[in-house]
């Protein structure tokens, strides 16, 4: 049995202890929210991530920390060093919190990336994307500009101008490695968003055995230059058959929910493997997979149940624009199949 820490304690945090609690591993979250999604589940301080004594009341009695969002405070998670290990890595955080320091990253690593300057006012291709150095998601803090006096009207201040890329598709991979070493990749996913907000992710066997060792290869650089444990997720822009990296996230990923019903082991499982040190899981898929994701509002979830193999997950959130309320997980045995299936989900959510 191990004691882990969770750092956050939103769906992502819930679904971990879920996937830690059968392998005999016990729980607790920090977050400042005393409403959050796995406050159900185990012990949850509801304490501020900059005071250190709520820190270390924290860390008291604890094996190992870990983080389910990558906005947790650098700080924070190098207070903690002094008391547990974290993983992953405080590095980690550091480098994925703001987007230059990330780009440039991945650049020292001979990662592409698209075109990217925090010089707003040099000269720049344009249409291009602006985006705040920090706390964007979900397409919040970024807007597409088409002249430098649009750029000016919007008195950006710590922010990036990036190359707009007009992508083929866009794609993520998952990687997880522990503190042995041992890394596993998940295959590829095709992610559909809308309003910046993950849709649709999709595993259906459509990319290339180059596409996925270009993938791999990518984070694996990334994971060994941070002496990396835990899962690891990089999106991509494939155009003409290459990727680019967008950004990565130091934790489970949304677009890797798929995984709980979908591959032989879930990233959420791995993550709780990788942290203790034990043996990874197989990545392998059990099928084609898809992921909707339910935002904003809910759909009539006796109707979804009556569909034959779509598993709901729902995470006690209540309803709000663009707010991830749930995800609705699909395995087939042919793309014909789970297409079928996804036609029906869309018939009943307007969302999707």
């Amino acid at each position: 049995m191990t004691n882990i820490g969770i750092l956050g304690a939103g769906q992502l945090g819930r679904m971990l202890a879920l996937a830690g609690y059968p392998l005999g591993h016990r729980f607790r979250f920090l977050d400042p929210a005393s409403d959050s999604p796995a406050g159900l589940l185990a012990d949850h301080l509801a304490l501020g991530y900059a005071d250190t004594s709520a820190l270390e009341q924290f860390a008291n009695g604890l094996d190992v920390v870990t983080y389910e969002f990558e906005n947790v405070p650098v700080e924070a998670a190098r207070h903690l060093e002094k008391f547990v290990p974290v993983y992953p890595p405080s590095l980690a955080l550091e480098k994925a919190q703001d987007r230059f320091v990330e780009k440039s990253f991945f650049q020292e690593l001979g990662i592409p990336t698209p075109k990217f300057t925090i010089d707003l006012n040099s000269s720049f291709s344009f249409p291009a994307v602006l985006k705040t150095r920090r706390m964007g998601y979900d397409g919040k803090g970024q807007s597409i500009v088409h002249s430098q006096a649009e750029v000016a009207a919007e008195k950006a201040v710590d922010c990036i101008l990036e190359e707009f890329v007009s992508f083929d598709r866009e794609l993520s991979i998952i990687a997880v490695r522990n503190k042995s070493g041992e890394t596993k990749f998940y295959p590829l996913i095709e992610n559909h968003h809308r309003d910046g907000i993950l849709r649709l992710s999709l595993v259906i066997g459509n990319v290339s055995a180059e596409l996925q060792a270009q993938a791999e290869e990518y984070a694996t650089r990334v994971m060994s230059a941070l002496n990396y444990v835990g899962v690891l997720t990089i999106e991509f822009f494939e155009k003409d058959g290459q990727l680019l990296a967008n950004e990565m996230a130091p934790r489970v990923h949304n677009s890797g929910h798929w995984t709980i019903e979908g591959a032989i082991t879930s990233q959420f499982e791995n993550q709780v493997r990788a942290v203790c040190d034990a043996p990874l899981g197989s990545t392998n898929p059990l099928g084609v997979c898809a992921m909707v994701n339910l935002v904003g509002t809910l759909p009539d979830e006796t109707s979804i149940l009556k569909i034959e193999g779509a598993h709901l997950h729902l995470y006690d959130k209540a309803p709000r624009p663009k707010r991830k309320l749930g995800h609705i997980t699909l395995v087939e045995k042919d793309v014909a199949t789970l297409n079928e299936k996804l036609d029906e989900i869309r018939k009943l959510y307007a969302e999707f």
